[in-house]
């Protein structure tokens, strides 16, 4: 099996739980690589992380320490005349920390015998992992994930060149794999979808009991998650007469915006914002649920979600599923089977679809069941995680 390390930009981190998932799986299954992670956990709400897996994490040393660290390996004569002329050709344009955390990581990763490197995100991780590659000849690989590919930031090592590096490039959604071996023809053939995946069993069932009707929502307050399309939805309910609560469990830039949208429609008294939950209280939240919302939408930049993890969590719950069709969300929620899917930002579509859920009992619980039978047949945490393993041993010899 190849022997390969995981470097991520923060690790483990509350907005990249199936990071963690991941990690935590392959340790069940006696696969425990290095860790290495660029920068360290900062403002993070409280999770029941496994201590033995954050014991594991090599955080990377900040800017004066790193730079001095690498000034003693030159001098020890550890660094190929290569690595240093790009070093000093390099100099401090942007991204120069880049290619000093790849030395580091490099040199470590050759003590330790490791030959590949796999990142999260078509970002930093993968961009540092790129130069690991140049400068040590260590394979690298990454997991693509939303943003990073939908809408990447400009970086001379842009998404282009990580493809093209890259031994192995892994997609969370159908949709994803498409959009890049659509735009990387090329390199089509290292391009593979692996759903992200969960521990259904740690998942409680919903039992629907919730009066009013409990509608739940979770993710960052940031644009794409479409939130504001939601408490204006539940603004139309409560015109209508309808008797519901709304909870948005998360945290985000947004948050005050979205408070003060609540205050204007004065709908305080059935819509809360908790703020952000660790994951054990987030499944309580979903299990005493009705119906789990998420009304993704395109942000201004381009940023849309691919495969929300929150959907399935609810999936996981045995909860109706109302999103968008943004993304690869329609390979999760299938209309009128596991849920309901209305345009983006169609504030009326959405009022509609949450009404039904919330007034059809039956129907609501027909299609949370067929979200969990569709959740296990997707999303297993065990069998995906496989997968990937097997992926990564078979492009070595490549």
């Amino acid at each position: 099996m190849t022997q390969f390390a995981y470097l991520f930009e923060r690790f483990p981190s509350f907005g990249q739980t199936f990071c963690y998932r991941e990690v935590a799986e392959l340790a069940q299954q006696g696969v425990r690589p290095p860790i290495f992670a660029i920068r360290k956990r900062t403002d993070e709400p409280l999770q029941d992380w496994d201590e033995h897996i954050v014991q594991r994490v090599h955080y990377l040393p900040e800017e004066k320490e790193l730079l001095d660290d690498i000034r003693r390996a030159s001098k020890k004569g550890k660094l190929t005349g290569e690595v240093i002329a790009a070093l000093d050709e390099w100099g401090r344009r942007p991204d120069f920390l880049r290619l000093h955390q790849a030395v580091y990581v490099g040199l470590r990763l050759q003590e330790m015998g490791i030959d590949h490197v796999h990142a999260h995100f078509a970002g930093m991780a993968a961009r540092t992992a790129f130069w690991i590659q140049r400068f040590v000849r260590i394979s690298f690989s990454f997991t693509a994930h939303a943003n990073d590919i939908f809408a990447p930031r400009n970086f001379e090592i842009g998404l282009d060149k990580l493809v093209d590096a890259s031994r192995l490039i892994v997609t969370e959604t159908d949709y994803a794999e498409k959009f890049l071996r659509e735009r990387f023809p090329e390199r089509a053939e290292r391009i593979h979808r692996i759903y992200n995946g969960l521990d259904l069993s740690r998942f409680r069932r919903a039992d629907f009991s919730s009066g009013p009707p409990l509608i739940i929502a979770i993710g960052r307050l940031i644009a794409k998650k479409g939130f504001a399309d939601l408490i204006h939805a539940c603004g139309l309910l409560l015109g209508r007469g309808k008797l519901f609560r709304c909870e948005i469990i998360g945290e985000g830039p947004l948050e005050e915006e979205l408070r003060e949208q609540i205050a204007q429609l004065a709908l305080q008294g059935c819509v809360e914002m908790p703020g952000a939950k660790p994951q054990h209280e987030i499944r309580d939240h979903l299990a005493g649920a009705g119906v789990f919302v998420l009304p993704s939408v395109i942000d201004p930049d381009g940023g849309m979600d691919n495969l929300p993890t929150v959907i399935m969590e609810a999936m996981a719950t045995g909860l109706p599923v109302i999103s968008t069709t943004i993304g690869g969300i329609p390979e999760m929620v299938i209309q009128n089977e596991t849920g309901i899917l209305v345009p983006p930002g169609d504030i009326g579509a959405l009022a509609d679809a949450i009404e039904k859920m919330i007034v059809d009992l039956s129907f609501a619980q027909r299609l949370g069941e067929n979200g969990y039978q569709r959740a296990c047949e997707l999303f297993s945490i065990e069998r995906n995680v496989r997968t990937l393993l097997t992926l990564l041993d078979a492009g070595r010899n490549e």
